[in-house]
C-alpha cells in the first residue's frame, strides 16, 4: 500500500490515479490533523463491499467457510460436463 500526503497526490494524480486503477492497489493519502484517507478502485470496493455482505449473516458465514473447507479437503465434490448450446 503507498502512502502520500495531499500534495504529492495533487502534483502527481494522474499516476496515483493510474496506480490504484490500473494496479489494484490501495493508496493511503494523508492529511493535515490526521484526517487521512484510503483510496482504492470502484472494482476493489465493491468486492470488498460485497465480501462484507456474504459474511454479514452467521448462517451464510458458516456455509461459506464449510464450501472452503469440503473443496480444500476434496469432500462432497460433484463433477458435472460441460454443456455446449
Amino acid at each position: 500500500m503507498k502512502a502520500v500526503n495531499y500534495s504529492e497526490l495533487r502534483q502527481n494524480l494522474k499516476s496515483n490515479l493510474d496506480a490504484v486503477t490500473d494496479n489494484e492497489e490501495m493508496l493511503v493519502v494523508h492529511r493535515s490533523k490526521g484526517k487521512s484517507i484510503v483510496m482504492m478502485s470502484l472494482a476493489e470496493y465493491n468486492a470488498l463491499q460485497e465480501t462484507l455482505h456474504l459474511n454479514r449473516s452467521k448462517a451464510n458465514r458458516q456455509r461459506l467457510e464449510n464450501a472452503v473447507e469440503n473443496i480444500n479437503a476434496k469432500r462432497n465434490l460433484l463433477s458435472h460436463s460441460i454443456i455446449e448450446e
